[in-house]
């Protein structure tokens, strides 16, 4: 009898840094859609970002790394190791490494409403279902989006499973739950040195390809 696939989020961000909101997000989903697991995809950098303000990867890493103990969340920084800079390639590279796993992509209504400038966004929601988690103050340009008018023929009724990330794409569900305040840009805004206060960095490793994290990136921070 073979073995059955692994059901996984991905939730891809800068984590600039990582909060308490990504870590109930995840959790929530996880519940939802009866995930195994969840990887955090701490991204290089985002195209549609501007790059000011951006902290170090391992930073960044770090700060996802201690958001997700105890948790069925596995932060890993592949991106970088796989060279893609586009979501597209990366799901693509990650459905070929990883072909025993069933993958679900994660995303707030934040970036559902802009989804359309993202590189062949037609091309993601054909490699995988979409789990879209409520934002506050995005719901409205959302679901008014050209890319929900696309995706409105395979949204999931109210009551009806994704099959458990396991189903064919183009699939998609929309979460709603008590929305977490919480964002990246407003603890930046309060506290924009944050990973300056980051004297040591932990034995850095990847959780989903175990490999060690370079940290030479990070010296700067102690300059």
């Amino acid at each position: 009898m073979s073995r059955p696939a692994i059901l996984t989020g991905l939730l891809g961000g800068s984590f600039n840094p990582a909060h308490g909101g990504h870590r109930r997000i995840s959790l929530f989903v996880a519940d939802a859609l009866d995930l195994d697991e969840v990887w955090w995809l701490v991204s290089p950098g985002n195209p549609l970002k501007d790059k000011a303000g951006m902290a170090p990867m391992p930073a960044r890493v770090a700060s996802a790394a201690a958001q997700a103990r105890r948790a069925p969340i596995k932060v890993s920084a592949i991106e970088r190791e796989l060279g893609t800079r586009f979501t597209i390639d990366t799901l693509r590279a990650l459905r070929r490494r990883y072909p025993k796993r069933r993958f679900v992509w994660i995303m707030g209504a934040d970036n559902l409403a802009q989804f359309h400038r993202w590189r062949d966004w037609r091309g993601i929601a054909r490699e995988m279902p979409i789990a879209i988690v409520a934002r506050p103050g995005y719901d409205g340009a959302a679901l008014a989006s050209p890319a929900m008018a696309w995706l409105r023929r395979w949204r999931r009724r109210s009551g009806q499973r994704l099959d458990g990330a396991s189903g064919s794409a183009p699939a998609l569900t929309i979460l709603r739950f008590d929305p977490d305040p919480r964002s990246a840009t407003e603890i930046r805004a309060a506290d924009p040195d944050w990973h300056r206060r980051i004297s040591s960095l932990p034995s850095l490793r990847d959780a989903v390809t175990h490999r060690a994290i370079d940290a030479r990136s990070f010296r700067d921070l102690r300059a």
